[in-house]
């Protein structure tokens, strides 16, 4: 089920092509600030990036079930309703998933499409992120007292992850919530190898290949992507070229954003 109403989007850039950026699990859009301003230059007439909250995260509105199906939907109705003309799409993890089903579903509204460590295949389970989503909801938050006491609780080791994790904490007059829909996700990832967060919901014939050019970045670091996942990549997107990037984790953006910049500004200058 969709989720009702519109998603918040922040828009970085005045003029030139129009790339829609979705982040993700427990992100939002402004983790792609950097990128974003970056690629819409000083004086922000390079590009136009919007930076998207998928449903369940941010402030956009929450689902009652997850789908990867609605998920794209919202982000294309969002989308058409800023311009109806094709964007340039760029989709990181589960962003990236959503970004594939736009793609494939709606080429139309898809010009170039750039997935950011991630493969149109299932990953099993959402397992590796059950410790986060477990610390999310042993948070006390009608205890909180301030931020620095929800860090000091949050059991998270990684400080990088802490922080990141926690960008989803919100404060309202004198309570806090979550704004990602943490148990939505938790009962996702209680269904093991059946979830369908870590799954892909689109097979080889389901559907038409995407016709327009692709670009694949992987972290060199990371594990998301592997050789094998190049034959049902191709199969669905035939025009897709992989590029790693040395020494990036799964947050390919994060750790190398001059390359991403980069790799973006020629997706957006190549002809075809």
């Amino acid at each position: 089920m969709s989720p009702a109403g519109p998603l918040h989007t922040l828009t970085v850039g005045t003029s030139g092509p129009r790339v829609a950026f979705l982040h993700g699990l427990f992100g939002q859009g402004r983790n792609w600030s950097t990128i974003a301003k970056a690629l819409a230059g000083p004086g922000g007439d390079r590009a136009r990036c919007t930076l998207v909250d998928l449903p369940d995260h941010g402030r956009s509105p929450w689902s009652q079930e997850f789908s990867f199906d609605s998920y794209a939907a919202s982000v294309a109705d969002t989308l058409r309703a800023i311009d109806e003309d094709p964007w340039v799409v760029v989709g990181h993890s589960l962003g990236g998933k959503t970004a594939m089903v736009l793609a494939l579903h709606e080429p139309e509204l898809v010009s170039r499409l750039v997935v950011v460590d991630i493969a149109p295949k299932s990953y099993g389970s959402l397992e590796r992120f059950g410790g986060y989503i477990g610390e999310m909801q042993a948070l006390p938050l009608s205890e909180l007292t301030g931020r620095a006491d929800a860090e000091a609780r949050f059991a998270e080791p990684d400080p990088g992850v802490k922080s990141f994790l926690l960008q989803n904490l919100r404060r309202e007059g004198t309570s806090w919530r979550w704004q990602a829909n943490v148990e939505l996700f938790a009962a996702d990832a209680a269904r093991g190898t059946d979830s369908v967060i870590a799954d892909f919901p689109i097979a080889r014939g389901d559907v038409e290949a995407f016709p327009g050019p692709v670009l694949w970045l992987a972290g060199g670091e990371s594990r998301y992507i592997k050789a094998a996942d190049g034959e049902g990549m191709r199969a669905l997107f035939p025009r897709v070229r992989l590029v790693t990037v040395k020494g990036a984790s799964h947050w390919v953006h994060t750790d190398a954003p001059e390359v991403v910049v980069e790799a973006l500004r020629r997706v957006l200058s190549a002809d075809g």
